[in-house]
């Protein structure tokens, strides 16, 4: 997925100047970077990032406090040629609560509940079939993958001070570059390792 960028709103009652500003400079970034910008105008339509799972085939957008069904269809709309499929968010703050992609074709996901019931119709939805890693805490399943050039697969994800028993099945991943990352001081805020971080798929000749 490269060359599009999807620039969206949350929903107003959650926005300040702080995030407004945020945006806007965020907006300014992906036109450095000479993206088209599809920009969410629709009122009563929300999308936030952490809602939003891209595997490298298709789209999963959780439907959440923080995401609407309207959200999900311009997103659809943007990016035609994916397969766009909406998950119910139970419990959380939203999708990327509980799982994130840790590779390709790998997803990694909470042990709880919620989150393998989200599994499931992900799964249900979906033509591919795809690996999965189980760890014990949901938020630790929040990691951030990376396919950087001379390094190869490299993941961001939880500390053993965190979640010392989701940090030991992380371990099973061989053939990646594990780089432990704390979140305790941006947990405090509901924040994630992926909140903190924009990927972009260009060639470092910017």
């Amino acid at each position: 997925m490269t060359g599009l960028g999807n620039y969206s709103r949350r929903n107003p009652k959650n926005r300040t100047v702080k995030s407004h500003w945020a945006a806007e400079v965020m907006k300014g970034a992906l036109k450095d970077l000479n993206l088209n910008i599809v920009e969410m105008t629709d009122e009563n339509a929300t999308l936030d990032g952490g809602d939003v799972l891209f595997t490298g085939r298709e789209f999963f957008v959780g439907l959440s406090k923080r995401t609407n069904q309207r959200g999900a269809e311009i997103l659809a709309d943007a990016f035609k040629d994916y397969a766009v499929s909406t998950v119910p968010v139970l419990e959380g703050l939203h999708l990327k609560s509980f799982c994130s992609m840790g590779g390709p074709g790998l997803i990694v996901i909470g042990s709880s509940e919620p989150a393998q019931k989200a599994l499931k119709i992900m799964q249900q939805m979906s033509d591919h079939r795809y690996d999965k890693l189980t760890v014990p805490d949901d938020i630790a399943a929040n990691c951030i993958y990376m396919n950087l050039p001379n390094k190869g697969h490299v993941l961001l994800h939880c500390t053993v001070e965190e979640f010392p028993e989701s940090a030991k099945v992380f371990e099973k991943l061989k053939d990646h570059m594990l780089i432990p990352v704390s979140n305790m001081e941006k947990v405090k805020v509901d924040g994630a390792l992926t909140c903190c971080s924009v990927l972009i798929n260009k060639k470092a000749n910017i």
